[in-house]
């Protein structure tokens, strides 16, 4: 083939050249972020007030598998095993899960502020938690988080009842996230403060600022899960994410349907946001500031762009509560506090970059 003839070709396929050409670089963004995920965990298992070590969490890690047998005494493997390891788990899956419905909802809405609680999934789980614990509705038989899970659903049907009597388009969808999430933010607060004692305040507002605290391996199983299907249903989307970067009549000029492609994402990013803020509580701005940042690493496209996002908010995340978990010890400090004060300037450089776009 001549040179003329191959520079024709590539031409031609602009979007193969450039997947051959970011091929390494996305083998490489993966693999090293999957390492430094699985150092992060380990690392973080041992930081606390019972010296463990990285060797001690491998062996532990191993025996419960069933790869050998552990010499630690029952109550360090206990540390590990039931106190640590499911914590540090369950903050990485709700930093990957917040991170990729971040992605998935500023690229429908096209909106660079959008983040998973734009729905209004966060207040519905709020109020739902609040409902349960302090009206002790169910009677004990229903826990907290299958409340907050219950309350975000209805939340969120409640967005698309409204979006859909207003038209279905996406700033109808952010206007009808923004109503619910006022509405059962007083909902909320009505509650607390017409029933709650003291005690039970405390406890409710702590789990409203995003808390890991006392979390199992039942939680780490389910919302991993969740966070496995939905990233499978958004990585099948792809290439629709990708279409709709450039509007919702270019996407349907290229073959998209797009009130069906966006029914299908919301729901999914609103059903994965649901079970990771009734395990975990509100935690803020992780979906907001990560998309951004490991924007900046891939470029655009969703098919790259996804896995990177997940890694790095589960990345984050663990460390994130590591931070609150050691900080002021033995006092511990909700998770969500640590991201609005990392996330917060992070949010005032997203809305200079966006201004300075527009």
């Amino acid at each position: 083939m001549s040179t003329d003839s191959r520079t024709t070709a590539k031409a031609a396929h602009p979007p193969l050249a450039a997947a051959r050409a970011g091929a390494p670089l996305t083998a490489l963004l993966w693999g090293g972020g999957l390492l430094l995920l699985l150092a992060s965990a380990a690392v973080a298992v041992t930081i606390g007030p019972a010296r463990i070590s990285v060797p001690d969490v491998w062996s532990t890690v191993a025996a419960h598998l069933g790869f050998g047998a552990s010499d630690l005494s029952p109550i360090r493997d206990g540390i590990i095993w039931n106190l640590r390891m499911p914590r540090t788990l369950l903050a990485a899956v709700c930093g990957a899960g917040l991170a990729v419905c971040g992605t998935v909802m500023q690229s429908l809405l096209r909106n660079p502020l959008a983040d998973p609680f734009v729905l209004g999934v966060s207040s519905g789980a709020s109020t739902g938690a609040v409902v349960v614990v302090v009206l002790g509705v169910g009677g004990g038989a229903v826990s907290l988080s299958a409340g907050a899970f219950v309350g975000a659903l209805l939340s969120f049907a409640l967005v698309l009842l409204l979006s859909h009597t207003l038209g279905g388009s996406t700033d109808r969808v952010v206007l009808s996230g923004v109503a619910a999430m006022q509405l059962f933010s007083a909902l909320t607060s009505f509650v607390v403060m017409t029933s709650a004692d003291a005690e039970q305040t405390r406890g409710v507002l702590f789990w409203l600022l995003g808390s890991l605290s006392g979390v199992g391996w039942s939680e780490v199983a389910l919302c991993s899960a969740v966070l496995a299907v939905c990233l499978v249903v958004c990585l099948a989307h792809a290439r629709t994410l990708d279409a709709f970067a450039f509007g919702q009549d270019a996407a349907a000029a290229l073959g998209v349907n797009v009130a069906r492609t966006r029914l299908v994402l919301l729901c999914a990013t609103a059903l994965l946001t649901a079970a990771l803020v009734s395990a975990a509580g509100a935690i803020g701005f992780v979906g907001l500031v990560l998309p951004h940042a490991a924007r900046a690493l891939t470029g655009s496209g969703h098919r790259r762009l996804l896995p990177v996002t997940a890694l790095a908010g589960a990345i984050f995340l663990v460390w994130v509560d590591t931070l609150a978990r050691t900080v002021l010890d033995p006092q511990e400090v909700p998770v969500g506090v640590v991201t609005a004060l990392i996330g917060v300037p992070a949010f005032i450089l997203v809305l200079y970059r966006t201004r300075s776009a527009s």
